[in-house]
């Protein structure tokens, strides 16, 4: 075993941090949780109390939430170079914490069906849904990877962010978000990494 371990379900977000893992090349252990049973058992719920997934456990280190475990396994694989480099830093910190926090939330409430009043924007921290899509569309336009000409860990959330966003319809699929997406979709880790979680859910 190795001391990289791997919490998920294969139709979970866990499939971004698969996706991450790939791209570092490390060792890791995957242990699978199913949604009804073990993902809320005591063993469990003592590494994640939310009784959720994903998770990593590196050695005594136990890491959530998808951006962080990015974040995380960034610094503590530097041979990887997926984190980012002095002039990458600013864009890297900014867009991968925007995609955590604005993005995610106006996506999830746009699924949901649930609407921002102009009365209420102020106290959304992501405004609206058309400030929070036009936001990301000028990220991701900018350079070909959203730190610069270099892929990054930070290209890991934000792209899943947008890869969710098209197939399950909470954003259009628009020039900017098709191309930034369609560069990052074809990467051999992103591909490896959906082929382990697909044969996971066959074989479940």
């Amino acid at each position: 075993m190795t001391d990289l371990v791997f919490y998920t379900n294969p139709q979970s977000r866990g499939r971004i941090v698969r996706w991450m893992l790939e791209e570092l090349g490390e060792p890791y252990t995957t242990e699978v949780l199913d949604y009804k049973t073990t993902m809320k058992a005591a063993e469990y719920l003592a590494i994640n109390p939310m009784g959720k997934v994903p998770t990593i456990k590196h050695g005594g280190a136990i890491v959530t939430e998808c951006a962080a475990i990015c974040a995380y396994l960034a610094e503590a694989f530097p041979s990887a170079n997926l984190g980012p480099n002095a002039e990458e830093r600013a864009d890297y910190y900014r867009w991968l914490f925007f995609a955590a926090g604005p993005v995610e939330s106006a996506f999830t409430n746009q699924r949901l069906g649930i609407e921002v009043s102009e009365d209420q924007r102020m106290s959304i921290g992501y405004g609206d849904y058309p400030s929070a899509v036009e936001t990301l569309a000028h990220a991701v336009s900018r350079h070909d990877y959203i730190c610069g000409d270099r892929f990054t860990a930070a290209d890991v959330y934000v792209g899943s962010q947008i890869g969710f966003g098209i197939q399950f319809g909470m954003v259009e699929p628009r020039d900017e978000f098709s191309s930034y997406w369609d560069r990052l979709s074809q990467r051999a880790a992103f591909v490896r990494g959906g082929e382990m979680d697909d044969a996971l859910i066959a074989g479940s």
